[in-house]
């Protein structure tokens, strides 16, 4: 559902095609909601159907350009101020764990050594993404910057978390 509203509030900030929602999508929302080309085309379709967004014009090879509806814009601003709407938060990360006493201790360490890799990985690469934008003075750029910083603590947390839980576990094999 959320693939939705990501692709309504890209629409609400800047009208575009496909194509331009697509790169703009793979810059700034792709690093909380991925989506395949096949799925957001898909999505486009469906908020159109559904009046929240509309054909502006249609380019060279059939290039549809859309931009948010009042409607569109209506459902976008209730869906974010009604966040108790959303599903639970489940985390398989959070689940294996939970369940590492079922392996080895050298086999949780090694598990838990991949989960501080993969957070410092992907620390760096929201830090790459950081440095290189132009983020400017609108709310657009504000606020996609408040979401990569969230990122950003979410990760750094993450590895330390798991070098404390690697420590642990080297603590009790003691």
């Amino acid at each position: 559902m959320s693939l939705r509203y990501a692709a309504l509030g890209l629409l609400a900030q800047e009208p575009g095609s496909g194509y331009d929602l697509l790169k703009r999508f793979d810059v700034s929302m792709a690093n909380v909601w991925p989506a395949t080309q096949s799925q957001l085309y898909g999505e486009l379709n469906k908020l159109a159907d559904a009046g929240l967004i509309e054909v502006t014009d249609v380019g060279p090879r059939g290039r549809k350009e859309y931009r948010v509806t009042d409607a569109g814009r209506q459902d976008l601003l209730r869906w974010m101020t009604n966040p108790q709407d959303d599903p639970p938060y489940r985390s398989a990360e959070l689940l294996r764990v939970f369940l590492l006493s079922e392996m080895t201790p050298g086999q949780a360490r090694a598990y838990m050594v991949s989960v501080a890799e993969h957070a410092e990985a992907e620390l760096t690469r929201y830090e790459q993404v950081r440095d290189c934008m132009e983020w400017g003075d609108s709310d657009v750029g504000f606020y996609g910057r408040a979401a990569l910083e969230f990122g950003l603590r979410v990760e750094a947390m993450e590895a330390d978390w798991a070098r404390w839980v690697v420590e642990e576990i080297d603590r009790r094999s003691n």
